[in-house]
């Protein structure tokens, strides 16, 4: 236990600081009441003594630090069945709508810890759903549904992850404003196709090529989507018929070529 008065690190069980002589104990935050060093809760009410560690920070731009354990393992159990194989998976593509009038009008750490909150969500549901989140960009990210763990509904659990994002973004967007006095919401874009899968690699590193405009098609499907929404392209809106109602389509880049379903 380290000495409140001098800082020296004693041993487990000492009563005494072996540096000035201090006693040592552990007040209790909740009740004041005086226990002994070894006490991790409070003898009197029960309150922890120590505060919990802190889990280490996200290393957005390494796999390994944001994808949960259940599913690192599966895509590391089936990474060689599916290396050099050609997937039809479902692209989804999301970000921060209106984030550079944000971003001028808060300091970066603020705005750092609003995305923080925001990408804390994405993972949560994306992973939920058993999608791979390929890459994170400044304000979005990237994610793919039937590779490298294959599914069939693949483009329904992009759906259901799509629209779990937005819904939970409610609520956030909700924090948002009353504490910053902001608007905050996402965009998101769905397109399916195929793509060849490269090498997974032990830190989770996934290389894919995507076949014709996989990718392309999907990011543009986002960037015509309106704060709030989700939009599909035709190709995943075909796979899902049934399975929804009340769907966006995007078929074309030009704004005036959008149509609703």
């Amino acid at each position: 236990m380290k000495c409140p008065k001098c800082q020296t690190e004693n041993p487990e069980g000492m009563k005494f600081c072996g540096g000035c002589g201090t006693k040592l104990e552990r007040v209790c935050p909740h009740c004041n009441f005086s226990n002994p060093p070894q006490f991790r809760f409070c003898g009197e009410c029960g309150t922890a003594l120590e505060k919990p560690k802190e889990p280490p920070p996200i290393n957005y731009s390494e796999p390994k630090s944001y994808t949960p354990k259940f599913l690192a393992d599966k895509i590391l159990t089936s990474r060689r069945s599916v290396e050099g194989e050609r997937k039809l998976v479902t692209v989804l593509f999301a970000d921060v709508a209106n984030y550079t009038s944000i971003s001028e009008k808060l300091d970066p750490e603020e705005v750092r810890q609003i995305v923080d909150g925001c990408f804390h969500i994405l993972m949560d549901e994306i992973h939920k759903w058993e999608g791979t989140i390929t890459q994170f960009t400044g304000d979005g990210a990237m994610a793919l549904f039937g590779a490298p763990i294959a599914h069939e509904e693949h483009a329904q659990r992009a759906c259901y992850a799509a629209l779990s994002i937005q819904k939970a973004m409610v609520e956030y967007g909700e924090k948002v404003r009353k504490e910053r006095g902001l608007d905050f919401q996402m965009r998101i874009g769905l397109n399916s196709g195929p793509v060849v899968v490269g090498s997974i690699g032990d830190d989770l590193r996934m290389d894919y090529t995507a076949i014709g405009d996989t990718t392309n098609l999907a990011a543009r499907v986002e960037q015509a989507a309106k704060p709030g929404e989700v939009w599909m392209s035709q190709e995943t809106r075909n796979i899902i018929r049934g399975y929804f109602k009340d769907c966006l389509l995007y078929t074309s880049p030009s704004p005036r070529d959008r149509t609703r379903s």
